[in-house]
């Protein structure tokens, strides 16, 4: 036996980063036989080496702290053997590490971890041998953790309680759960939650509908999932039916107009099981966050985390509900492994997610969604540099959260388009069918995926060359065979906008009839130069400025900064103050630096930073060149 020194481990356990936290401690007096310094090396973004000993079920204990801003927490993980090990690598990242056992221990064991990484964390490396079953890390979440953000009262709808919700893709699972934080791994779960009282508090799991007066809730998710999918909330919520399998919850005065906004997600839900199968997460529910949500929606099992911006009023931004409920099969049920695989999860529910569209409102709804994607795919090929317009990525050493672009979601939406035109409806609908049943509860690479391609559609003579899988999914930019979408309905737009650019008064277009999708397609298409005049006619006549649709909304505002319109200033400023989106944030933000007006935008920025999520800041911190002020 070979008594382990605290020198010895005092060059393993070195200081997390500035801000997050304090240096976890080390025991001194444990005996650990023949145990050497373990390696530290980074594979698809985490320290977790799955391949020697994987983690297969979860038991987490959770306490939230409101005053301090922290979760205090037990995560006990059962271990899969794969090979023999010394160890078991979890990542985490910028929490305080306050022990960790295994089953075989009486006493706590050394805290090994490894050094820290900007982007990535740290690893921690649990002491095992061939009979260890399980490993428990007591932990305490820090202040500025990134995924979870701390709301006060005056954030929310109803400004009575604080919220709390987190946010774990692309790979910030591991800054609140230490876990194995790679989508190829997946694993159950349980949880125990303490919330403050009055409060309920819900995950990605079975939920209750109701609060309980001790504000102790438990949760289970008996379906595997990995640890981006893992998720928390609460606050002062309260839940509503909708069908029987679906549901919303959301703050008390949100409620009403959520119920009325998702009136049509058991008709989705019915809708994409006659597409592909069986929902098999037993409930499709839908929680509606705060605005500084930094997304339009989070796919998590059974509960589908959205922005209120979806709240239009006449349920005209509900793709992105079918969006979320289409992951329940892509993303969800068969993974991307890596995050280079990214257009696994999105591109597969772009597709599926229009096909529910079009099942529900017709075709003509369902192109002009692809029509308005394939406009963002067009801007987002410009942008980048021509190797991350590939659909399989290379993100080696950079933070995953760069390939959440256009191209998975788009450029992955016309690829699978483009088959579905080769082979015909019938047969693509049977082979993705097929794929989902027979991959159900795994992860898959872009390999795998077009190896099953040839093997199971691809299978006429000169079907595979004809259709150039590398330039679609190893090459650049949007191949030459990419489908062409037509709709009437923007046909019409179009024609009103040369109409107008004529010098035709706007209240003389015949707008009577248009929809969100008419009007973004009409917005998009106005030019970035328009007068005053031209901005203060099309406001009067059409009230961009104090529409109810973020949508709509986001795209004036760009052309109104571009334009100097002062009386869209007001309510941009209100806007920008809210809503936590970054699908709207950065191109406004972009909008006021490309037209010469950054020190608005920064004074705006200084003054709103904190209502927005990490997620939504790493972007613009780096937009804006913003330093966050020295106290």
């Amino acid at each position: 036996m070979v008594r382990i020194l605290f020198a010895l481990f005092l060059v393993v356990n070195v200081l997390f980063f500035s801000g997050c936290g304090s240096p976890s401690p080390t025991s001194e007096n444990v005996e650990v036989k023949d145990l050497k310094q373990p390696d530290f090396p980074i594979t698809n973004h985490s320290f977790s080496q799955p391949e020697a000993v994987k983690v297969s079920h979860l038991d987490l204990k959770l306490a939230l702290d409101f005053d301090r801003k922290v979760v205090k927490g037990s995560a006990t993980w059962t271990l899969d053997h794969k090979q023999e090990a010394n160890y078991v690598f979890l990542d985490v990242w910028g929490m305080q590490v306050l022990s960790v056992r295994n089953d075989q221990s009486d006493e706590p064991l050394p805290i090994i971890l490894g050094p820290a990484h900007e982007l990535f964390g740290q690893g921690l490396a649990i002491p095992i041998d061939g009979k260890t079953k399980t490993v428990t890390v007591e932990y305490e979440t820090d202040p500025s953790c990134k995924a979870l953000q701390w709301l006060p009262a005056e954030q929310t709808a109803d400004k009575t309680m604080p919220f709390l919700y987190s946010q774990s893709q692309a790979i910030l699972a591991r800054t609140w759960v230490p876990c194995q934080d790679v989508p190829g791994v997946r694993f159950t779960y349980s949880a125990e939650v303490k919330a403050p009282e009055g409060m309920l508090a819900v995950m990605s799991a079975s939920n209750p509908t109701q609060k309980a007066a001790s504000g102790e809730y438990q949760f289970q998710m008996k379906q595997p999932i990995p640890s981006y999918l893992m998720a928390l909330s609460a606050g002062d919520l309260v839940f509503a039916s909708i069908g029987k399998k679906t549901g919303v919850f959301a703050e008390p005065s949100v409620i009403e107009s959520a119920v009325y906004e998702f009136g049509d997600m058991e008709n989705m839900l019915h809708a994409a099981e006659a597409l592909y199968g069986d929902y098999v997460w037993d409930r499709y529910d839908v929680l509606v966050l705060p605005p500084s949500f930094p997304f339009g929606g989070m796919e998590n099992p059974r509960l589908t985390f959205a922005t209120p911006t979806i709240l239009a009023g006449d349920r005209s931004l509900t793709s992105l509900v079918a969006h979320e409920l289409a992951h329940s099969w892509s993303g969800n049920l068969v993974t991307n492994i890596t995050w280079d695989d990214f257009w696994l999860n999105e591109g597969f529910t772009v597709y599926f997610e229009r096909r529910i569209m079009e099942a529900l409102y017709g075709k003509d709804f369902a192109d002009m969604l692809a029509q308005l994607g394939f406009q963002d795919l067009e801007h987002t090929v410009a942008k980048l540099d021509a190797e991350d317009t590939h659909l399989k990525l290379d993100l080696e050493g950079r933070d995953p959260d760069e390939g959440l672009t256009d191209i998975a979601y788009e450029k992955g939406y016309f690829f699978l388009r483009m088959l579905e035109e080769t082979v015909g409806r019938e047969k693509f609908d049977a082979f993705l069918k097929s794929y989902f049943n027979s991959h159900a509860f795994q992860s898959m690479d872009t390999e795998g995926f077009l190896s099953y391609l040839e093997s199971n559609l691809l299978t006429e003579e000169g079907m595979k060359e004809g259709v150039d899988l590398k330039a679609w999914v190893y090459g650049p930019g949007i191949p030459n065979n990419c489908p062409a979408i037509a709709s009437e309905r923007f046909a019409s737009v179009e024609k009103a906008i040369e109409f107008w650019k004529e010098g035709a008064y706007p209240g003389k277009l015949s707008t009577k009839n248009w929809k969100s999708s008419e009007w973004q397609h009409f917005l998009r298409n106005l030019p970035m130069d328009m007068s005053q005049k031209q901005l203060s006619e099309l406001d009067q006549n059409f009230g961009f400025t104090q529409s109810g649709n973020s949508e709509i909304l986001s795209l004036w505002f760009v052309r109104a900064i571009h334009g100097r319109y002062a009386p869209a200033k007001p309510a941009l400023e209100d806007f920008l103050s809210r809503v936590g989106r970054r699908k709207f944030l950065e191109p406004i933000y972009t909008a006021m630096k490309e037209s010469d007006q950054l020190d608005w935008a920064l004074e705006l920025y200084g003054k709103y930073r904190s209502n927005y999520h990490a997620v939504s800041t790493g972007t613009l911190d780096e937009l804006l060149g913003y330093s966050t002020p020295k106290a």
